[in-house]
């Protein structure tokens, strides 16, 4: 399994909405196509955490070729009064808000 965090900032106020958002848009087949297993929305005094976990390491090539479907184009333009770049200055694509992982375990079965 293959995991990315993006940071950025959102308003406290805001998170039914975003929690909305993505609800109706994983209610769709678009998880799948992107192969998104689990998908965790956290919040932390204005920060936003997206964390994604996605079947095989192939998740970001699979977003690529999904973000051209309107539905991917749609939420990501509804999410824009909610959510903004951690750093504006600097954000060009999410994936200048993924965080790079520096560690990681996983318990042995």
């Amino acid at each position: 399994m293959h995991s990315t965090l993006i940071v950025a900032r959102m308003d406290r106020g805001a998170s039914l909405d975003v929690a909305k958002l993505f609800g109706d848009f994983d209610a769709t087949e678009m998880p799948h196509l992107m192969g998104t297993r689990r998908r965790q929305l956290f919040l932390y005094r204005g920060l936003y955490f997206h964390l994604q976990d996605f079947e095989s390491d192939n998740g970001s090539e699979r977003i690529e070729t999904a973000k051209t479907d309107p539905r991917f184009v749609s939420i990501s333009d509804d999410l824009k009064p909610f959510i903004e770049a951690y750093d504006p200055k600097t954000w060009r694509s999410p994936a200048d808000a993924m965080a790079t992982r520096f560690y990681n375990w996983e318990a042995s079965e």
